[in-house]
């Protein structure tokens, strides 16, 4: 860093922070990066060569190759998730059968970690649906009518406004309409208690 170096705002790093926030509550952020977990540790174990002091244990299998190509799908679908959050549903799906492929194809689905985070991770992105956007609260100086309290809607009961109700007159919609509910007054078979 040097002296022509402009400090960080002081609030640049909440401020990225709550972008981070953002972006990550509208999308199936952790069912994807579970996914990509569960891809990684089943590509990782067949092609790993573990040092046990001078002793090199190599896990080559001739599974190798499913899993190679099971754990480099789980990792595309995990960043899918991320970045296409519209295909969670069929992502989450394909997740689900590729974690249940990998037990008998892949050392037992890396170990069961890989098999298991794939696994709830695929399931939480079915799961997953995006939030209602938030609504605007109305201002306390709201006049009648616009966000305060509800207009009362009274349903015209049974009276005639036209003629003189005797039986010559013709049939009118809201003479047999007792409830309160028809479309007219935007009541649409909705009642409330109370």
């Amino acid at each position: 860093m040097s002296a022509e170096t402009p400090a960080a705002a002081p609030g640049q790093l909440t401020r990225r922070r709550l972008q981070f926030r953002a972006w990550r509550g509208t999308r199936p952020f952790w069912a994807g990066l579970l996914v990509m977990i569960g891809g990684f540790f089943i590509l990782y174990f067949p092609y790993a060569h573990l040092q046990l002091g001078h002793l090199t244990l190599a896990m080559g299998t001739p599974g190798g190759s499913s899993s190679l190509i099971i754990g480099v799908l789980l990792i595309v679908l995990g960043i899918i998730f991320w970045f296409q959050q519209h295909m969670r549903v069929f992502g989450g799906a394909a997740a689900i059968l590729l974690a249940l492929v990998s037990l008998p194809m892949s050392n037992f689905g890396g170990f069961i970690v890989g098999f298991l985070c794939a696994l709830t991770g695929g399931a939480m992105a079915v799961a997953w649906a995006p939030g209602a956007p938030p609504k605007q609260q109305p201002s306390a100086e709201a006049a009648p009518g616009e966000g305060g309290a509800p207009e009362v809607v009274v349903p015209h009961q049974g009276t005639d406004p036209v003629g003189d109700g005797g039986p010559s007159s013709a049939y009118q919609p809201w003479e047999n309409d007792l409830s309160g509910t028809n479309p007219s007054n935007g009541a649409n078979g909705r009642h409330s208690a109370g």
